[in-house]
């Protein structure tokens, strides 16, 4: 859910500098946001710079590790802003661009991204307008330039073009708290996309665990060894660096990978906790997967495929939450099977819930669940906790009108909400039963909108894990009455007829 720093005025500004980047000529939204990312990486750099210069004015120090060089100093955004149109277009398409790829200077995660960058502003006008809103924009504001990156990422869906790489925020955000990270986690998304499932997480921790963030090596930590994502996009990379960066983590492990092709030996056993909704309904050839993944689940569906690397991926005692189609709970092949089965039985399968499905729409209309287990390597499944969500806060058609207010939208709304309420928002209620999973809810009936199924039923029903299998429906109670009491109810019925038909008699003669 967007904070309510990003409404009105910066909002519209946002809004303004996209409409000026579609009506010049760059109608995709992902160069859009390409674009406008590479702009306000420079507009980054250059407040380093100035804070850098700041330091070394009250220390008398020289600067340490100098963005720019007196050679590069005409490269920086405070001056080639202030120039005119075609100067500025000249200097930033010849000089600016070939500098910022050739930039090592931070030897950071961006850096490396920056070294594919391509400016495709196609006029000055364009770029002087592009300059000028971002110029008003208040960017060295923390969580101000997270939450305006986070608004312009939500454009890609909006517009109609590449919605598959935006999972809903606020499904992400339901994830993220019911996984709880801690600052000591290692969390990856081996389909990272735009970064959305990290940059919550690393809210999640900067809100929850602000104080044990301010001993040293826990913040290092934050800043360099928590977060991993891996995309086999260059765009995507990009776009992911730059979220990440925009919300105060500073050297994440973003890098090309392309999962499922790539063996897992140097990843495997790494990380506590993979947040994921991986690409589905894909398919690939025997040839171009990996061999170790094949060894799990011989298949040549992506979505088993990327369930396989996530258990590779996580340590024991590691947690995974991920978004899978439906097939994948029920399907009948000896691949589907195999792979439910090795989360009961060798692992621990910990909760089913299963998502409306038009939470994708208009870009999918599949519909998906979101699979939390947990890694053991020796079995643990006792029960399984399954949750039937029906509103997630928002209209299931292609409009996808939200039906509450903002303060009332997601997991942890702003405001409490009563009965109605939950009839259109079912996320708060999925997160406060999550934690009760192991106390009352294992005695709600199957009729309920949650319950708990144990083990051995799962096993019985060859270890299928859809949630209509095990849910019960309310057939309302028929009224029995005595067979007496019928046939008097009808000796009253023909006497009252055999009356009217004389009334009626009489009244024709």
């Amino acid at each position: 859910m967007l904070r309510s720093v990003i409404t009105g005025e910066l909002r519209s500004k946002i809004d303004r500098l996209w409409d000026a980047f579609w009506s010049g000529g760059i109608s995709n939204p992902l160069e859009v946001i390409e674009q406008i990312t590479y702009l306000m990486f420079l507009k980054r750099l250059d407040g380093t710079q100035i804070s850098k210069e700041r330091r070394t004015a009250r220390t008398g120090k020289p600067i340490d590790n100098p963005i720019y060089t007196a050679e590069t100093n005409d490269l920086r955004w405070s001056v080639f802003a202030e120039k005119q149109p075609e100067q500025m277009y000249e200097l930033v398409a010849n000089g600016v661009f070939p500098w910022l790829r050739q930039l090592g200077g931070e030897e950071s995660t961006y850096s490396h991204h920056m070294k594919d960058a391509r400016f495709t502003i196609p006029t000055p006008n364009l770029l002087t307008k592009a300059v000028d809103i971002l110029d008003e924009l208040p960017l060295d504001q923390g969580d101000v330039k997270g939450d305006l990156y986070e608004y312009m990422l939500s454009k890609i869906a909006s517009a109609g073009q590449n919605g598959q790489f935006r999972t809903p925020r606020h499904i992400i955000q339901l994830m993220v708290e019911m996984m709880n990270p801690g600052p000591g986690d290692e969390i990856c998304d081996p389909a990272c996309g735009t970064a959305g499932f990290l940059v919550a997480a690393a809210e999640y921790v900067q809100r929850e665990h602000s104080e044990a963030l301010l001993e040293r090596s826990q913040q290092h930590h934050f800043h360099n060894s928590m977060f991993h994502g891996f995309d086999f996009d260059s765009t995507m990379l990009r776009i992911a660096s730059m979220n990440m960066l925009l919300h105060e983590v500073e050297q994440p492990d973003i890098r090309y990978r392309d999962s499922l092709a790539q063996n897992v030996a140097t990843e495997s056993e790494r990380y506590s906790l993979v947040l994921a909704n991986p690409p589905f309904a894909g398919s690939l050839d025997y040839e171009t997967t990996a061999d170790d993944l094949l060894k799990v689940v011989k298949t040549k569906k992506t979505e088993l495929l990327f369930l396989a690397l996530f258990l590779r991926l996580l340590k024991p005692g590691g947690r995974a939450a991920v978004i899978v189609p439906d097939g994948v709970l029920f399907g009948s092949t000896l691949a589907h099977v195999g792979m439910r089965k090795i989360l009961v039985e060798n692992h621990r399968l910990d909760a089913i819930v299963k998502l409306p499905s038009g939470v994708f729409k208009p870009y999918a209309g599949v519909s998906t669940a979101i699979v939390f287990f947990t890694k053991t390597n020796a079995g643990g499944t006792d029960n399984v906790w399954f949750y039937d969500v029906a509103a997630d806060g928002f209209s299931l058609d292609d409009k996808r009108t939200p039906q509450l207010p903002e303060e009332k939208q997601g997991a942890r709304p702003k405001v409490r909400l009563d009965e109605a309420d939950h009839t259109k928002n079912n996320l708060v209620d999925v997160l406060a039963r999550w934690s009760r999973r192991d106390g009352s809810e294992l005695d709600r009936p199957r009729t309920a909108q949650s319950f708990v199924v144990s083990k051995a039923d799962i096993v019985a029903q060859n270890y299928d894990l859809s949630l209509n299998r095990y849910k019960e429906i309310v057939h309302e109670a028929a009224e029995h009455r005595s067979p007496l009491d019928i046939i008097a109810d009808l000796e009253t019925l023909e006497a009252e007829i055999e009356s009217g038909i004389s009334a009626l008699k009489a009244a024709l003669k």
